[in-house]
């Protein structure tokens, strides 16, 4: 990269911590002539560099975290007080989460930022030469643009659009009606610019088949957004990723292989993945930390782990060098509902994506049981005998059951083994075994393919036109295929289609947004018991309305 792409970054990356909804008068340097603006798509892309990594760091930690934690989907306890962390992980599940969340003000700081960021780079670009590697790149910034909004819109409703650079001052809230028809306006207007190529080229890029599937998403939910159904035009979007003939579901075998640490461009159901790489400071793909259990690292390898040289067949608690051996553990704390993985994931035993699980019983590969050494006192914290502290071996069991042992208000666990082993854990997103951090080089698909299909098969089943022969069974049975060998359905209903997408989605963020849809946002599940129909997006964070006193606070909070 030349000395002039370096000051460019400079400039963009310092803005990077404002908000759009901050007042930004500093313009760019006036260092930056037409001599040194980008001229080819390599040195456009280069600029824009800072707005994908931001999009990596936003991705896997806040933006998941207040999309699952606040579904059925996966629930975060406290052990001991460990995780406990002000509350947040608890809110969340429990639906009772305030204007001050840590998680949620996260979430609303980087949506503005990633938007403002391209309201800065576009300032940039505009003195570019003109021509096509131009018109794309600001076909790609307003794209991103547009996702940082639909988040926004998706999240937190009424938000103010600050679309100028340099912004002229802090802006009052838009209707989430108005916010909806900015983003949709965006997307159509980059469509025509935007790079068609998949594989490689485009890898982790904008290009046309994300904007459509963007679209397809926004048009899904019209009738949460802006309080109009537009199913036929959620089919018409997905009908234009169908017929461009560049994605197909991937097969049974390769299902799980989608999200592994070597996943990447060859996978023909990515229409857009966010690439991470342990090698990055902020590649926070975390979920070998989070989802397995603390038992499991040197079988799944995590951070390193390894036997060394140990004809293993237990887990000796704390011992963690001795020849050879590398026992990183995983912290754990994460794991899903009883209830969510018996209502989708027990009744068809040829499902490959029941393969996502840990439960019950644990195995070395070579299917010897997987045993545990601790003491008395450490399996169970409540242990009353005088023998505490003698050593007890125990086969390591995944307890599909929560039980608030130590304290229910907190939701706390407990801090044993007993704890540490209740819940079932999600490996979807499998530890990287190449890794000796506990980042992990797995990449994050955003939008897949069989999400077009089942969204098109969701937008028929509420009242959208079938098109090109397609009708939502054939649709549905068309991913089901490709993940069991149990027979074809021979009907489908919206209930159907809702545990279909449980099935399909776990753990690629996309619960929540599905959970409001069908309107089950509200029902009790695990501990959470709230039913306020407000929540169904989040509050302006206090740090916000401070800055702007243009904004309004949303209703209930």
């Amino acid at each position: 990269m030349n000395k002039y792409f370096k000051q460019f970054l400079i400039v963009i990356a310092a803005g990077i911590a404002i908000s759009s909804c901050h007042k930004i008068e500093v313009k760019p340097n006036s260092l930056y002539t037409e001599d040194v603006f980008p001229k080819t798509d390599a040195e456009f892309q280069s600029v824009m560099g800072t707005i994908y990594t931001s999009l990596r760091g936003h991705y896997s930690l806040g933006y998941w975290f207040a999309q699952e934690l606040s579904s059925d989907e996966s629930i975060l306890p406290v052990y001991g007080g460990n995780w406990f962390d002000g509350q947040g992980y608890i809110q969340l599940h429990r639906h009772n989460w305030n204007k001050d969340h840590g998680w949620i003000t996260t979430v609303w700081n980087d949506a503005n930022s990633i938007a403002g960021l391209c309201n800065q780079t576009m300032y940039i670009f505009k003195n570019a030469p003109e021509g096509d590697s131009k018109n794309t790149a600001i076909a790609e910034l307003k794209t991103l643009r547009a996702f940082a909004y639909w988040e926004l819109l998706d999240m937190f409703g009424n938000v103010p659009l600050d679309t100028v650079y340099p912004s002229p001052g802090v802006q009052a809230k838009a209707t989430r009606a108005q916010v909806f028809t900015f983003v949709e306006s965006e997307l159509k207007a980059a469509l025509p610019y935007l790079k068609t190529a998949t594989g490689s080229s485009t890898y982790g890029k904008v290009t046309k088949w994300m904007a459509y599937a963007l679209l397809a998403k926004l048009y899904l939910n019209a009738e949460v957004y802006a309080g109009t159904p537009k199913y036929n035009e959620a089919i018409a979007a997905c009908d234009a990723i169908i017929a461009s003939g560049n994605f197909a579901v991937e097969g049974r075998s390769t299902y799980l292989n989608q999200f592994a640490p070597t996943n990447g461009p060859s996978f023909k159901e990515f229409i857009f993945a966010i690439p991470y790489d342990p090698s990055t400071s902020n590649g926070y793909l975390f979920h070998g930390r989070y989802d397995l259990n603390r038992n499991l690292g040197i079988k799944y390898r995590y951070s390193g782990s390894t036997p060394g040289s140990y004809s293993f067949n237990q887990i000796i608690m704390n011992q963690t060098t001795g020849n050879g051996l590398v026992n990183a553990r995983p912290s754990g704390p994460r794991a899903t509902l009883s209830s969510f993985y018996n209502a989708y994931f027990v009744s068809d035993a040829n499902d490959i994506r029941n393969n996502q699980w840990l439960v019950g019983l644990q195995y070395w590969p070579d299917g010897s049981p997987l045993m545990v050494s601790t003491t008395k006192k450490g399996y169970n914290q409540f242990y009353t005998g005088s023998d505490g502290a003698t050593a007890m071996t125990y086969h390591l069991y995944i307890d599909s059951v929560f039980s608030t042992r130590q304290d229910a208000a907190s939701l706390d666990m407990g801090n044993d083994e007993i704890a540490w082993n209740m819940g079932i854990r999600n490996i979807k997103f499998a530890p990287d075994p190449n890794s000796s951090s506990r980042n992990q080089s797995n990449d994050a698909p955003l939008f897949r393919y069989s999400d077009i299909l089942l969204m098109k098969a969701e937008a028929i089943l509420r009242g959208g036109t079938a098109t090109n022969g397609q009708t939502a069974l054939s649709l549905v049975n068309s991913v089901r295929s490709n993940r069991t060998t149990s027979p074809a359905w021979t009907t489908v209903t919206l209930e159907d289609l809702y545990a279909e997408r449980a099935r399909e989605f776990t753990w690629e963020c996309w619960r929540r947004n599905d959970m409001i849809r069908f309107g089950k946002f509200e029902n009790a599940y695990g501990f959470k018991t709230n039913t306020d129909t407000y929540r169904r997006i989040f509050p302006i964070p206090t740090s916000a309305m401070n800055t702007n006193p243009k904004l309004v606070q949303n209703p209930g909070y």
